[in-house]
């Protein structure tokens, strides 16, 4: 007998109707992650759970919104303090994520393979280096995007390097990133989707970052004084000397383009002022 019959079996003996189909249900839905995640401190910008739009999973490394009909994630959000930094080397092993569904796409590195994008990283890889299992996690293919190379390897990556500069500063940072719209700009032209259609390609890359004085903070250190990084750049080429600085918007701006929540666990009053400010440092 299969396990998942056996169960049916004895809960069907043992547990009264409604609690035993609660139970079932429970057993066959995907496993996601737990809102409880370090990474996730700042809120859950889009209430995401087991729908295969809004895919919640829980990675020790971040937290992810996976959507299986854009084959990228929503959003990735993490935890950045000198805890996760150290020497370990890029790991650079991009491959499929298992933990999805199996009747969700699996995107593979061979995907990306001639399409004119970066393989883009959300959480950097270099915002992992305390050990290699935590920098080989970053190459999940959920944790990437199609990204063109003046964007990734341009104002993106000098923001990332910026984040770090912080951080070795001993300031304790909540970043969230994430992509919308469709159709982007790689160095073989504008496309909307790569991999057979089964990768959509965006038109805007976004990151926001909140900089905290202390590590082991959370939601209730975040204060109307707190310094927030925005930025809301475009997917495409001809940008890559242009600073990142250039690319500030508010939180509010991004979340009007998105439709998320991105600082939720925030206290309201707080978010009102903090989500109007464009950061200027």
């Amino acid at each position: 007998m299969k396990k998942s019959d056996f169960l049916r079996a004895i809960l069907t003996i043992a547990v009264p109707t409604a609690i035993s189909f609660t139970l079932l249900n429970y057993l066959q839905k995907p496993l996601t992650a737990q809102t409880s995640s370090v990474h996730l401190r700042m809120g859950n910008p889009s209430n995401a759970d087991s729908s295969y739009s809004n895919l919640l999973l829980s990675k020790s490394q971040y937290a992810v919104s996976y959507n299986c009909y854009r084959g990228t994630p929503n959003w990735v959000s993490w935890q950045l303090n000198t805890s996760w930094l150290g020497s370990a080397p890029r790991q650079d092993d991009f491959r499929a994520d298992t933990t999805l569904p199996s009747s969700c796409y699996r995107v593979t590195s061979s995907d990306y393979t001639g399409s004119g994008f970066d393989r883009g990283h959300m959480t950097a890889s270099a915002d992992r280096t305390n050990t290699v299992t935590n920098n080989s996690a970053t190459f999940l293919m959920t944790n990437i995007i199609p990204q063109s190379p003046d964007n990734n390897q341009g104002p993106w990556a000098a923001l990332e390097n910026y984040s770090r500069d912080l951080v070795n500063q001993g300031k304790e940072l909540y970043i969230i990133s994430g992509s919308y719209g469709t159709g982007g700009t790689g160095s073989n032209g504008t496309k909307n989707t790569i991999a057979n259609g089964n990768v959509t390609v965006p038109t805007r890359t976004w990151k926001v970052i909140v900089v905290l004085n202390s590590p082991n903070s959370d939601a209730s250190s975040v204060t109307t004084n707190t310094r927030v990084i925005a930025v809301n750049m475009p997917n495409s080429q001809g940008i890559r000397n242009n600073s990142w600085t250039n690319y500030r918007v508010s939180v509010d701006s991004i979340e009007t383009n998105t439709g998320y929540n991105l600082l939720s666990n925030v206290s309201s009053s707080v978010q009102s002022v903090i989500e109007s400010r464009v950061d200027n440092l």
